[in-house]
């Protein structure tokens, strides 16, 4: 087994279903069997237990089902008690280290997110939080060398997490609505919320958090689990699947619009007049939201926000921290400024990860579904969030390293990039403080924007983001950075110029 390969930061995603010629099936029984016993013996180690509760859980995959039961097989061969949770979101999967309930030692989901219906993956957790990727390379050199510890006497209990979890949220919006505008036996009798739950894991908010609180969820949609995904791609940052919530939530005047990807884990919005809110203006409601008790907070950020999106918290009292791409990485950075004293509430990305500190710094798109719901209960979300400029224009372009090398040969471009920023002669300059790629502001001469380049955190790819104020400035910024990027042959510049030629 060759299980490094499998390491997709701080998870483990795969190909388990021969549905594609080009994608050869490298994600099996005996893979997430291995990968789930090495999990055991990290597990012990670090906490210096031998006896082990561990929760698995998968979202709606085709092959999620036989996949969780090869990681079952494995924990209890190595005499695990398992509770097999069935359907259920990934941050269930670690509330289940939390709740009463369950109190588990480690938790396991199966899901790949929002990817193609023929990959899978594992996510892990223990009671501190999920696995980081230097854990997650830890568990698969213990899997690599077979450093199993074998002990008789595990058991599989089948457990109704996803209600427990139902609950807990339940109580969240109770506790947080305005008890003064709504009826408390039912909070949200007055709110008509639609949801896309993309045929994930996410069906369940409508039957067991909305409903029960006299919310009208008419109009929901794809609620039902199917790993086929016959609607749309299961991701909040999908254009056709926004498009979709957008015209449910016209077509049934409805108040709110929440959709979730796959495993539940983000989440994004739609307003009563259907205005989507994903990327900077999610970052910006979540951002106010958490600030509401917290005025000065320090929200984490990932790298491609927008200057916009730190004017508007600026305004608002919120100190923007702009970190690096990766949810693990904003959780993190979050994390360690919270150590040091800050008051770090919130680590989000655009994508829609949104992880609160009074949460666990879980990245958890029910919870922040919920809070959504509890602001639309008695105000408008759109009002928070009015005074949230916008670029004129913004393009992601994506540049292909052909090099076997390319993570050296990406680096060496943006070095090259910063050095040539850094002249006086050049007319772009860089932007400090920076923590991924290289970031440069452009003036109103050309484009009156700014560009990112960073490396991919998987592929052999440099991402280009340009954000501009003017109409056409992000194409000049392109042209001006192409003259650049044309020295380096093994780039593949062809997006860049049809942009430019568009």
């Amino acid at each position: 087994m060759n299980l490094k390969e499998l390491q997709n930061g701080s998870d483990i995603r795969g190909v388990a279903l021969d549905l594609n010629p080009e994608e050869p099936v490298n994600l099996t029984d005996k893979e997430v069997r291995a990968l789930a016993r090495a999990f055991t013996a990290w597990l012990r180690k670090r906490t210096g237990k031998t006896d082990m509760t561990i929760a698995v859980g998968r979202d709606s995959r085709l092959s999620g089902p036989a996949l969780a039961h090869a990681v079952m097989d494995g924990l209890v061969y190595d005499g695990v008690d398992v509770f097999d949770t069935g359907l259920s979101t990934t941050p269930a999967m670690f509330m289940s280290t939390i709740f009463d309930d369950f109190d588990a030692d480690g938790a396991i989901m199966l899901t790949a997110s929002h990817m193609p219906a023929n990959r899978n993956g594992m996510k892990f957790f223990y009671k501190g939080g999920g696995l980081d990727s230097n854990e997650i390379a830890q568990v698969i050199d213990i899997a690599e060398r077979e450093a199993f510890n074998h002990k008789p006497g595990g058991s599989i209990t089948k457990s109704d997490l996803m209600s427990v979890y139902a609950e807990h949220l339940r109580n969240i919006i109770r506790e947080k609505v305005d008890q003064e505008a709504v009826n408390p036996d039912l909070p949200l009798e007055e709110l008509h919320v639609v949801v896309d739950a993309g045929n994930g894991a996410g069906g369940f908010f409508v039957d067991q958090v909305l409903k029960p609180l006299g919310a009208n969820t008419e109009g929901s949609q794809f609620l039902d689990p199917d790993g086929h995904f016959p609607n749309h791609i299961p991701n909040p940052e999908n254009p056709e699947a926004m498009a979709s919530l957008v015209k449910a939530v016209k077509d049934n005047h409805a108040d709110l619009g929440i959709i979730f990807d796959t495993d539940v884990d983000r989440s994004s919005a739609v307003d009563g007049n259907g205005n989507p809110i994903g990327r900077n203006d999610i970052v910006a409601l979540a951002s106010v939201l958490a600030a509401r008790h917290h005025p000065g907070m320090t929200v984490v950020t990932d790298s491609v926000t927008s200057d916009e999106l730190g004017e508007f918290l600026e305004k608002h009292n919120i100190h923007h921290h702009r970190f690096k791409r990766g949810y693990k990485n904003v959780i993190n950075e979050a994390k360690r400024l919270n150590d040091e004293g800050v008051d770090a509430e919130l680590a989000i990305e655009t994508s829609g990860h949104a992880a609160f500190r009074e949460n666990y710094y879980l990245d958890d798109g029910a919870y922040l579904a919920s809070r959504i719901v509890v602001e639309a209960a008695s105000h408008s979300i759109s009002d928070l969030i009015a005074s949230l400029g916008h670029p004129k224009a913004e393009k992601e372009l994506r540049l292909k390293i052909n090099e076997k090398a390319f993570k050296e040969y990406g680096r060496q471009v943006i070095e090259d990039l910063k050095a040539y920023a850094a002249q006086e002669s050049s007319t772009i300059t860089l932007v400090q403080p920076n923590y991924e790629g290289v970031r440069l502001k452009f003036g109103t001469d050309h484009g009156d924007g700014w560009a990112l380049l960073r490396m991919s955190l998987h592929e052999n790819l440099l991402p280009l983001n340009i954000e501009s104020k003017q109409t056409e400035g992000a194409k000049i910024m392109a042209r001006e950075l192409l003259e650049f990027l044309e020295q380096y042959p093994s780039l593949d510049l062809h997006q860049i110029r049809e942009f430019i030629e568009e």
